[in-house]
């Protein structure tokens, strides 16, 4: 005779039908919210503001361009502690490295700007283009003492 053994029911966790769907739904927020964050970047801003170009070499500002002003292009060469050369267009409301020495180029290849949401920047030579708004030029004047800073 043969013994047989009861066998045992196993029983699985039961799993939310419902995680599946959220998972789904969190993923869906993140990948819209994403996409308007991309879109927001990437489109013009609406209003027209005034800008001015602070140049910056080796973190030290050697010039200002007030792009209000521009109605014709024009091009000037900056040229670097050790010998590194850009040569920088400015048009009517934008700014832009057109040539430079160093070795990617990477600055030549951002193009011209014409608003604060990046500065062009040239690390090998140390050059940094960057906008503000016109209306700040009167925060620069300002001299700190005591009781302001």
């Amino acid at each position: 005779m043969k013994a047989t053994m009861p066998m045992k029911t196993i029983t699985h966790a039961k799993t939310d039908s419902n995680t599946p769907k959220a998972a789904v739904l969190t993923a869906a927020f993140l990948i819209l919210v994403c996409l308007i964050s991309l879109i927001y970047l990437l489109l013009p801003a609406g209003n027209k503001t005034e800008y001015t170009a602070d140049i910056y070499q080796n973190g030290i500002l050697i010039m200002s361009i007030p792009l209000v002003g521009e109605t014709e292009s024009r091009i000037f060469t900056i040229e670097g502690d050790n010998g590194c050369i850009n040569e920088v267009e400015v048009r009517p409301g934008s700014i832009g490295i057109i040539s430079a020495d160093c070795p990617d180029k990477l600055c030549v290849g951002q193009g011209f700007i014409s608003d604060t949401r990046l500065p062009i920047t040239c690390l090998p030579n140390r050059l940094v283009i960057q906008l503000r708004p016109a209306s700040d030029d009167a925060k620069d004047t300002a001299v700190l003492d005591i009781i302001t800073y």
